[in-house]
């Protein structure tokens, strides 16, 4: 991120928000005493800003404007399943595209107790059963994977961790490395699910919504699954919570597992990538931060090592 950029941000969520004064969404008629708030910094360098309801977010550096466009209209077209946007297409600001969001109340990271995994579910079903009302380019997913194991490879070629990781990555199929086309190219897919993509929002009835349309298009829903997937097999995820999560997305429709049986010809491959995506960005931050990895760290890249003794399946080639 440019130093200047974040300050830009600022003033331009605050000049945002008030130009909106006149919707309920921004509080009072006086004179706007509310700070604007800087939200996140992604890992692949996006900016959230926050002023009052309002969000701006600067995407990353190479976003594509006309890919980008596209799946923010297509969040404007599920409003049930996706947060529609203020706007309907992004402005630029020092060099970077920039969308409008509405603020909305985000899962409770202090309170795992409360994760909404039925509703996370339920709503990726009916994104993965809804047919793309526009023509969206692929989801991300697999590309991100492949980004963050080759910033490993930069970062950390000698660590011990890097090798088991980069041996878990070469067995997948070329499709969930990104160097293939994905063997499903009809199916609207989130892309990078976990729970910090979900907002409640009063638009929706306070319900439920998926956020952060960077990733989104088409491509295997099960990739969408695969994240807490992943963390179910590396002892991350409650047994009672991957149930509940499953059983939830295969009563609302889900189409990436079977109805009933066995989920895990469908998730093993992406459960894999998703699991070496994040064992690379774990051994990545250790390493920038000159410490040693902690105990999920070393459960994540020990799960890479194991997965050298099984042959992955996968949906495709």
């Amino acid at each position: 991120m440019t130093t200047d950029l974040l300050p830009a941000l600022t003033a331009h969520a605050t000049a945002t928000a008030h130009a909106r004064r006149g919707d309920r969404t921004h509080p009072g008629s006086g004179p706007c005493r509310c700070p604007a708030e800087p939200l996140v910094t992604g890992e692949d360098d996006t900016t959230v800003v926050r002023h009052a309801t309002t969000v701006a977010k600067a995407h990353a550096p190479g976003t594509g404007p006309a890919h980008l466009a596209l799946r923010v209209a297509t969040a404007a077209a599920l409003p049930g399943i996706l947060l529609p946007p203020l706007s309907p297409a992004p402005v630029v600001l020092h060099g970077r595209l920039v969308t409008h969001w509405p603020y909305g109340v985000p899962v409770d990271p202090d309170d795992p107790d409360a994760a909404p995994w039925e509703s996370a579910a339920t709503l990726l079903a009916r994104l993965h059963r809804t047919p793309p009302p526009l023509p969206v380019p692929p989801m991300r997913g697999p590309g991100k994977a492949a980004h963050a194991v080759a910033r490993l490879r930069t970062a950390a070629p000698r660590h011990p961790a890097t090798a088991p990781v980069l041996d878990a990555w070469a067995a997948l199929p070329p499709w969930a490395r990104g160097e293939a086309p994905t063997p499903d190219t009809a199916t609207l897919c989130h892309g990078d699910f976990h729970l910090g993509q979900l907002i409640r929002h009063p638009a929706a009835g306070d319900s439920w919504l998926l956020i952060d349309v960077d990733d989104l298009g088409t491509g295997v829903p099960a990739w969408d699954l695969a994240r807490p997937a992943a963390w179910y097999a590396c002892g991350l995820l409650a047994p009672d919570e991957w149930h509940r999560f499953l059983t939830a997305y295969r009563a609302a429709g889900g189409p990436a597992v079977p109805s009933d049986g066995d989920p895990w010809a469908t998730l093993d491959v992406p459960a894999r990538a998703l699991t070496a995506q994040t064992a690379a960005r774990a051994v990545t931050k250790a390493v920038a931060a000159g410490r040693p990895l902690d105990e999920v760290e070393r459960s994540l890249v020990d799960a890479c090592a194991r997965m050298g003794s099984v042959p992955a399946s996968s949906p495709g080639p």
